[in-house]
């Protein structure tokens, strides 16, 4: 599909051509490589950021799509492009919610005896299931935490974290994903900066590697070994739920099975 776009005054698309080299820049794309992506001329995308070309409202949506924009990036796409914002933020509590909430409640309890929890953008502990809530208090950690500063600040859960070594280097390497993936964000940045300077953080070294890297614990006489994943609405188009994702953690060895079942 091909999209074009009438000529305008510059006035009227500069912004929108800054913001489009912005991010073109953040995903490292070259004029000639969005083109062929989006399926638009090099030329039109050159018009577009100069501002001798005005982008149609299927236009902006279709680049930002393109380029992976987040949900609130894109309105200040369109914003910028002289088009009304799209993208809203509902009232959690609403209800047009009420089906999200319902989803993830569900799923939080289904995961139980293994512990569950529900994070934003910023890693901050939305929800969290009975297991998990378990987990936090054997960890001396409340429910309502912020994951990043645990793990940045909080050098006492670091110590109980067996692999710190290896588990650091993986959070740091996600921390750089998803900050990427966000076209930068101060928080996650000034986490990304912590982290790289500890010196114990450092890539594996093993000659092999297991099929998913395990967080292991060590609590009192208690070793507690974690596999997680991480789900997320693939149609959100809310902009706070876009950020949400459910993380489920499950046991990486058979004693921390059955101490999770034993508990549950």
């Amino acid at each position: 599909m091909t999209y074009g776009g009438a000529m305008s005054t510059p006035t009227t698309t500069a912004a929108f051509g800054s913001v489009l080299k912005e991010w073109r820049g953040v995903r490292r794309m070259s004029q000639l490589e969005l083109g062929s992506i989006a399926e638009v001329s090099p030329r039109h995308i050159s018009f577009l950021e100069s501002g001798r070309s005005n982008p149609s409202r299927p236009m902006v949506l279709h680049l930002s799509e393109v380029l992976d924009v987040p949900r609130q990036e894109r309105n200040r796409f369109l914003s910028a492009a002289g088009f009304a914002p799209i993208y809203e933020q509902h009232d959690p509590d609403g209800e047009a919610m009420e089906p999200i909430r319902q989803a993830i409640q569900w799923t939080l309890e289904q995961h139980d005896p293994f512990p569950a929890i529900v994070l934003d953008r910023h890693w901050n502990v939305l929800q969290v299931n009975n297991s998990a809530a378990m987990m936090f208090s054997m960890l001396g950690l409340e429910s309502s935490i912020n994951m990043i500063d645990v793990f940045v600040h909080d050098s006492a859960i670091r110590t109980q974290i067996v692999n710190w070594s290896e588990v650091g280097y993986f959070l740091l390497t996600r921390l750089r994903t998803e900050n990427t993936s966000l076209g930068g964000d101060p928080f996650i940045e000034q986490a990304i900066a912590a982290l790289s300077a500890d010196a114990a953080i450092a890539p594996p070294t093993s000659a092999t590697l297991p099929p998913a890297l395990p967080a292991i614990f060590q609590i009192g006489d208690m070793t507690v070994s974690l596999l997680s994943t991480i789900a997320q609405f693939g149609s959100a188009e809310d902009i706070a739920l876009a950020d949400q994702r459910i993380e489920l953690f499950f046991p990486g060895d058979e004693p921390t099975r059955e101490l999770f079942l034993a508990t549950g």
